[in-house]
């Protein structure tokens, strides 16, 4: 059998992943404790481990370096690219949400809007999808900052709780894009590994359905 590789989004959606891998009979322990070694194999299962920052696990996976990868929504949303997405993992749940000053009238105005997002292809596919022309400005920081700041008159972003929106006198309007962990394959290696990675996905599927 060969050894497959996958990428995994360091921090939560790892903790999340190597769970899901350790209920399925894989024995994680090189990952929980990587040392300084880039790859970790998986010593009584053919799969190794590279643990990636989430945009670059689907530029490995796009590329053939990673077979498959496991990386949120909002990235291959954000980022695209070409590669099979074949099956949603079920945690790291949260949403893309519009949301902006609380009490304004975001839809009530005929003026022109300004957005502000982390995650500028998304907001402006969502808007497009409206018919609506909005400027659209990048923020790399705290977005929630850009309308207090008066540069926007709303933002596109990553809900969780909404306990920060809420300190910060925003308030979610509309949800933009529910998002959670995704597992990818490379188009090569599916015809390629085409058994392996059925194994592997059919690993996964049973263990999302024994935890349901």
């Amino acid at each position: 059998m060969s050894r497959l590789r996958i990428a995994l989004t360091k921090g939560r959606l790892q903790d999340k992943s190597v769970a899901l891998f350790e209920r399925a009979g894989m024995d994680c322990s090189p990952i929980k404790n990587p040392g300084r070694r880039l790859i970790h194999s998986i010593p009584n299962y053919p799969l190794d481990a590279v643990l990636s920052k989430a945009p670059d696990v689907i530029t490995y996976v796009e590329h053939g370096a990673c077979d498959l990868g496991i990386v949120g929504k909002d990235t291959i949303m954000e980022k695209g690219g070409s590669f099979y997405e074949v099956l949603d993992l079920g945690f790291g749940k949260c949403r893309f949400a519009l949301a902006v000053r609380e009490g304004a009238d975001f839809y009530g105005t005929y003026k022109y809007r300004v957005i502000a997002s982390k995650y500028p292809n998304v907001t402006r596919a969502f808007f497009a999808a409206k018919g609506m022309d909005v400027d659209v400005i990048k923020i790399e920081g705290s977005v929630e900052l850009a309308p207090i700041l008066g540069l926007a008159d709303g933002i596109v972003d990553i809900v969780e709780t909404g306990a920060t929106l809420k300190a910060n006198g925003l308030v979610p309007i509309e949800t933009v894009a529910p998002i959670s962990a995704r597992l990818i394959v490379n188009t090569a290696s599916m015809k390629l590994y085409k058994n392996e990675i059925l194994d592997f996905i059919s690993k996964c599927e049973q263990e999302l359905r024994d935890s349901k």
